[in-house]
């Protein structure tokens, strides 16, 4: 008994790069500057000559890890993730090496909801994370009005109740 489910074709924003890029570039200047600050340390206060070739190992590394993260894996990400909702799925597809095609049935979602940081705020997008029982998944990088709208559709489809307008509706019906 096979199922024919289409493969999924909505991608994700290409701001999406701009986003991911600039978190990283954060993440690792971070890093960069405590490696830095304990070589400075090692030099003043003449430790072991072994901790500053290990800090020059890790420099490296962090540089390299710096290059790879900040200029080819946000493309590579934004190019591969593509999702899919209907009334029975969820899809998710990412990767191409290792790829991964998830498929969430409907019934087995619990709750969805939208994420934003700061530097996601500033491009106006947003993560929809959909839990289940078991896990949660994230479909990255959604432009904020498409973020609402498939929330509310997941919602919908998986037959969940908005928090915030029960409560308020419990709240409403008790003043009158």
């Amino acid at each position: 008994m096979y199922i024919n489910i289409n493969e999924p074709k909505r991608e994700i924003s290409s701001e999406a790069v701009k986003v991911w890029r600039m978190s990283n570039t954060i993440g690792h200047i971070i890093a960069l500057v405590i490696i830095a600050i304990l070589f400075i340390c090692s030099e003043r206060f003449e430790w072991y000559s072994w901790v500053s070739i290990v800090l020059y190992c890790l420099g490296g590394l962090a540089m390299l890890s710096g290059i790879y993260s900040i200029l080819i894996e946000p493309v590579y990400l934004q190019r591969t993730w593509r999702y899919e909702i209907d009334q029975e799925f969820i899809q998710l597809k990412h990767g191409r090496w290792n790829q991964q095609h998830i498929l969430i049935p409907m019934e087995k979602v619990e709750y969805v909801r939208t994420e934003q940081g700061p530097i996601m705020r500033r491009h106006m997008l947003y993560n929809i994370e959909v839990g289940t029982t078991t896990s949660n998944h994230v479909i990255p990088a959604i432009p904020a009005e498409e973020a609402h709208l498939l929330k509310a559709q997941i919602a919908v489809f998986a037959k969940i109740k908005d928090q915030e307008n029960g409560e308020g509706e419990k709240e409403h019906a008790s003043n009158n």
